[in-house]
This record gives structure tokens, C-alpha cells and sequence, in this order.
């Protein structure tokens, strides 16, 4: 698990520890805006890495002195510096300075949807639906025709069980002009899986077809499976 945080984090990994057939790791994270949201995603950020690596974060440190505090700098010419940066750590594995970086983009520009978007997919990755939602909320409001949004919206409502939330959110993309064919793709087979859910077998069925008849290959296992 050092290995990995050394490869995936900007963290230093000073000292590792065995004690019988426990292991410990000391080290240091890197500088992050110190907020409580974000002291929420790094802590659930290494509870899942931890998970992952049948591993437990035992305790937390923190500033020696908030003296040397640093600020970031919420300039209106850093919004593309912050998003690709939350996109640069997205890439290597850093989830939670994904989120710190994303966040940073929205002080900066409140009206930027992609920073939602993608902050919200990181937040449902650490276990915290509802605030995704919300941030899928906002990218909309900014943009209604934000197809890729709309769809994960849809995904996270039928993953919760507001399945005619997400039949609403896959019609509207379907009722857009000019989609991409691989968005139809995606909004009828999820279109299919909610009414599957539903115990609607018929309408999954209808749903899949479309799917298949629009290029999406992967929809021929539910319909061999379930549409006979």
C-alpha cells in the first residue's frame, strides 16, 4: 500500500512498520486547502484505498501551526489550471485531490458545469450519492443539454431506486437533437436496465432492441438473457 500511495498520491512515505502481521505506514500528504469537505474525501479517499489493500488508516495528524498556513489563489485565469489539475490527479488515482482541485475550479468560476460533472462522479466513488446528485443538479441547471450529466444523473437515481426519476432523465436525452450515436446507445439500454428493474420485462426488451439497433453490441447479453 506505500508503494501505491507513493505512485497514485503526492504523498511521501517516511517509515513503514511491521509488528508481527500488522503493518504501519508513517507519512506525509501533500499541501490541500484545509476545509471539512475536503478532510471528508481525503478520509473516505484513504478508507477506500485502504479497503482495497485490506488495510485501516488508524490516525490523522494535522498543521504543527496554522501560522504558516498557505492560501490558494482564487484568480478568475487558474479555472483551467484547477480543472486540469483535478483531472491530472483523476488520472493518476487521487481521488479526493480531484475533488480539492475540481472545488477550487467552482470558487473560481461557479458557472463552469464540466467542474461539477466531474466532481460529482468522484463523489459518488467515495460513497457520497446525495452530494453527487447535487453537483449533477448544478452542471444541468448551467447546461439542460448536458447529455453525459443526464444520463449519470439517471444512473444515480436508478441506482436509489427513484427509477422513474431515471426513466425522466434518459427520455430527455433521447428527445435532444443531434446526439451522438453512442449517447442513444447509452440512454436506451440504461432506459431498458430501469424498466427492468421495474419488473417491466416488455419495455426492457423494446429498450435493449433500440440499443442493439444503434450500434450497442453490449446490449445482446440482456437481450439473450432476459427477451425470449
Amino acid at each position: 500500500m506505500g508503494e501505491f500511495l507513493k505512485a497514485h498520491y503526492p504523498y511521501s512515505v517516511k517509515e513503514v512498520k511491521r509488528f508481527d502481521k500488522l503493518w504501519e505506514i508513517n507519512g506525509e500528504t501533500n499541501e490541500f486547502p484545509m476545509t471539512a469537505d475536503n478532510l471528508l474525501y481525503w478520509a473516505l479517499d484513504m478508507y477506500k484505498r485502504g479497503y482495497e489493500f485490506d488495510a485501516t488508516i488508524d490516525a490523522y495528524g494535522g498543521l504543527a501551526d496554522s501560522k504558516t498556513a498557505k492560501f490558494p489563489i482564487l484568480d478568475p485565469t487558474k479555472t483551467d489550471y484547477y480543472f486540469d489539475k483535478g483531472l491530472e490527479c483523476y488520472n493518476k488515482g487521487d481521488l479526493s485531490g480531484s475533488i480539492f482541485n475540481w472545488t477550487l475550479a467552482i470558487e473560481v468560476d461557479s458557472k463552469e458545469p464540466n467542474a461539477y460533472y466531474s466532481r460529482a462522479i468522484v463523489k459518488n466513488e467515495l460513497y457520497t450519492w446525495k452530494s453527487a446528485l447535487k453537483d449533477y443538479d448544478k452542471a444541468i441547471e448551467i447546461a439542460p443539454k448536458f447529455v453525459s450529466a443526464l444520463i449519470n444523473r439517471g444512473g444515480l437515481k436508478d441506482q436509489n431506486g427513484d427509477y422513474q426519476g431515471a426513466i425522466t432523465e434518459y427520455e430527455t436525452v433521447l428527445k435532444l437533437e443531434k446526439l451522438e450515436q453512442e449517447e442513444k446507445q447509452q440512454a436506451y439500454f440504461n432506459l431498458g436496465n430501469t424498466y427492468f428493474n421495474l419488473k417491466d420485462k416488455k419495455k426492457a426488451c423494446e429498450n435493449w432492441s433500440k440499443a442493439l439497433e444503434n450500434g450497442a453490441e453490449y446490449a445482446k447479453e440482456r437481450i439473450a438473457e432476459h427477451c425470449k
